[in-house]
């Protein structure tokens, strides 16, 4: 029986890791995988890259996507989605009856929540519909487990207002656990943030 997963992390977790390596996995058992990556993340357009230097080539989608359209007749054993944060409601409910009619099963990966520790409304929308919810852990620079991010200025200042998405990486976001993320927003000052970026 197919399921519709979302795994959720912040930042630099290893989702986009995560995800290469279901894709591996199928393929080394002669299973075939479709690979979609939001458009709006135009760090490596078409293409799914992990910090870890592994990548492959992936469709890219955006808010006019339709998921029941495009995998309705779809030869395959498995949907992978990275940055799963940028669907749609209407495009998870999409991928919820690709997993209910057509038997297919959707692996979404991306963000929970914002630098505000606001959900994307993709990310709400994955964990009102997903089947399973798995969290990918990654730690904060105190060493505990990072659930929460915050942007940063380049000056060093932590920003409190701004438009949702926002393209960047290492220097513009850093993942905290609760504690130093209501501290980083609270003071302005990011922990484990120095001039030159992130220690």
């Amino acid at each position: 029986m197919a399921k519709l997963y979302f795994y959720y992390s912040t930042m630099n977790a290893g989702k986009s890791t995560a995800l290469l390596q279901a894709a591996y996995n199928y393929a080394e058992r002669g299973m075939s995988t479709l690979l979609f990556t939001a458009k709006l993340a135009n760090r490596a357009s078409g293409r799914i890259v992990s910090r870890i230097g592994i990548e492959a080539d992936a469709t890219t989608f955006d808010a006019e996507a339709d998921f029941w359209a495009l995998l309705a007749q779809a030869r395959t054993n498995c949907v992978l989605v990275d940055e799963a944060q940028f669907l749609s409601t209407v495009q998870v409910r999409q991928l919820a009856r690709i997993v209910d009619e057509a038997n297919i099963p959707v692996m979404c990966y991306g963000l929970r929540t914002d630098f505000r520790g606001e959900l994307f409304p993709g990310s709400a929308a994955l964990l009102a519909w997903a089947d399973t919810l798995s969290e990918i852990k990654t730690i904060c620079v105190c060493g505990r487990k990072a659930t929460m991010v915050v942007r940063v200025s380049l000056s060093g200042h932590v920003e409190r207002v701004g438009q949702q998405v926002e393209i960047g990486g290492n220097e513009r976001y850093i993942s905290l656990c609760r504690k130093h993320f209501s501290e980083a927003i609270r003071t302005g000052v990011c922990k484990g943030w120095g001039q030159e970026g992130p220690r």
